[in-house]
Parts: structure tokens; sequence; C-alpha cells
């Protein structure tokens, strides 16, 4: 009874991705290309301390990437390339996002007030979804990597030591300096300089795998597994 009231802390997985072509297939006239990206989250685990400041889960997604878990929380008609529609649209969910961070959610539950801590998780992203909400060029750019500051070219001389030196607030560092050039160079140097960050990064997303410069290392890890299969 004495820890019921909470407070609780719900970590939330965030998930975000296009969902490629959604027009009609069907009636008279052209058909138009339209394309839809959604925002979701899921509830992974809710804990809290009791008496003796042990964490007690009270809750835990035990399929967390099934799509039965996963909340939509924001259906927009958009291509998930178009930078500008995407912070229009989610600039006010990551807002609110932020404020949740720093704040308790108060519910009444079974004629007691208890109060819940959020903790977010942006690991739903692919690569393209990463480049696209941190700011970064493409898929195409030299610099492969949403991890580290590796070109294309030093990412396939060095596949296996690499480590995650990129940050969100590195990213709105260099788009500031991207945005300003305070130091006067020409584009080819600035571009050097920010390391590929052409964009404002308006998401935190939490470094994960799905990165250009790991896959790089993978291919070439199976390369020589079929090598010696054969």
């Amino acid at each position: 009874d004495e820890f019921v009231s909470g407070p609780f802390t719900v970590v939330i997985k965030e998930s975000c991705d296009g969902m490629g072509d959604v027009s009609e297939k069907h009636g008279c006239g052209p058909a138009v290309p339209e394309k839809a990206v959604r925002y979701s989250f899921t509830i992974m685990s809710i804990s809290v301390m009791n008496e003796d400041n042990e964490k007690v889960k009270v809750f835990e997604e035990m399929k967390p990437n099934s799509e039965l878990c996963c909340r939509p929380l924001c259906l927009m008609l958009a291509d998930e390339s178009d930078h500008e529609i995407l912070t229009a649209i989610l600039g006010p969910v990551i807002a609110e996002r932020e404020s949740m961070k720093t704040s308790d959610l108060i519910v009444e539950i079974g004629d007691l007030y208890r109060s819940f801590q959020f903790i977010f998780r942006g690991t739903g992203y692919d690569e393209k979804l990463v480049r696209e909400v941190e700011g970064l060029e493409a898929s195409g750019s030299i610099y492969v990597c949403t991890l580290c500051d590796s070109t294309r070219s030093e990412a396939s001389k060095n596949m296996v030591l690499h480590s995650i030196t990129r940050n969100h607030a590195e990213n709105l560092e260099r788009y500031e300096i991207w945005r300003s050039n305070p130091y006067h160079e020409t584009a080819d140097e600035l571009r050097d300089r920010v390391k590929g960050v052409s964009a404002i990064p308006f998401i935190y997303t939490q470094p994960s795998l799905h990165a250009l410069h790991c896959d790089i290392g993978n291919a070439a890890e199976f390369y020589r597994i079929f090598q010696d299969e054969i």
C-alpha cells in the first residue's frame, strides 16, 4: 500500500515509418500516388519502486515487435522524405513528448490516484527515417553512417571497428554552422565540416544498428561465410 500510488515508470518505444503507396487502386481516372507515414508508440514496461527500494515490474510487453501492441499516434498523408511536412506535423507531437519527460501524469485508478513518469526510447526508426529526423543527408551521401562520421571510403577500409560518435546535440550544432556558415567557407569545406548534416534535427533517436556502416561490415562477414561454405 505504501508504493501502490507510484510513481510508476513507463518505458515507451517510439516508431515512425513510411507506409508506401496507399492510393486507391480502383475507379476511373489516373492513379494519383499517395504516400502515408505512421508515427506510433509501444508501451514496453511499467515498473515501480517498493519500500526496499527495489524495482518491481508491473507490466512487460512480451511481444514488443508485434503490430498488435504498436499504437498509432499520428497518421499523415505525406512522403517520409518530405522534411518540411514531417517537421510541421510531428513538431507539436515532439514538443508534447518533451514536456512529458519532465512531468508526471496522475490518473485515478480504482479510487486511488497513481502517478506515472515516462521514459521514451526512439528505437523504432529505420536508417532512412533516422537520416530524415536527425537532419542528415539521404542515404546516397558520402557520409554513409548514422552513428559516426565515416565516409564511404573510410567505412569500406575499416569494416569492423567503429564506435558511436554522432549525437543529437552535435547534429543541432552542426546544423547551425551549416545554416550560418560562421567561418565563411566554400560549399565543399562547409559540407566537410558538418559531416553530412543539412537540415534541422527535430527528433532525438536512440543510436541503434540501423546504419549502413554496420551493413557494410555484415556484408563482408557474410561474404566470408559464403566463401567458406562454397
